[in-house]
């Protein structure tokens, strides 16, 4: 292939990707069309079936390009829990929320995402987090902060900033630092 066809499928590729995670966004899974996803792409529904084999599999790969929680877990084993409170809080306190929550939260009632969404949290948090943590019950502790995550995100996404008090970011950090302390001890 040359260079120009390659970069217009990279481009192509990308344009459908793009699209699909602001109509999942604004949407939710059951309200998206494949047909809707190739026109707010501009793209030939079949390049979408080739590209990504059906919705439920464009779906899969929008969460997995987006749904990483960068540089969360990469600190020493000390710093986790505040750096656990400081993502959350800024999540609480930030004007814009998740896109992969607003995906999320739209697309939690269709049954045929389910295993989607729990691969995903799986593999994006709970088990990166529970191989951080000593002692047996790792996976438990490693659940029980996650809820923590996914909860306050999904608060606030249904909230919003306006409509959550929050005090001072350090104030927030400092009880949920307390809170991950707890979640995450052996």
């Amino acid at each position: 292939m040359d260079e120009t066809r390659q970069r217009d499928r990279e481009g192509t590729r990308r344009r459908i990707l793009d699209a699909a995670r602001r109509l999942f966004t604004e949407l939710g899974y059951d309200q998206v069309t494949m047909r809707l996803i190739a026109a707010e792409a501009d793209a030939n529904i079949a390049l979408i079936n080739r590209y990504f084999g059906s919705k439920r599999e464009l779906f899969a790969e929008v969460l997995a390009v987006q749904g990483r929680f960068p540089g969360l877990l990469e600190v020493p084993s000390e710093d986790l829990p505040r750096r656990l409170a400081e993502y959350v809080a800024d999540r609480l306190r930030s004007d814009q929320g998740s896109l992969i929550m607003s995906a999320l939260v739209r697309s939690s009632g269709c049954a045929e995402t389910h295993e989607i969404i729990r691969d995903r949290v799986r593999s994006a948090i709970l088990e990166p987090l529970a191989a951080r943590l000593p002692g047996g019950d790792a996976a438990f502790r490693a659940t029980a902060a996650t809820a923590m995550i996914t909860g306050v995100s999904m608060l606030s996404q249904l909230y919003g900033k306006g409509e959550l008090e929050t005090p001072d970011r350090e104030a927030v950090v400092g009880r949920l630092t307390a809170v991950f302390q707890a979640c995450l001890a052996p």
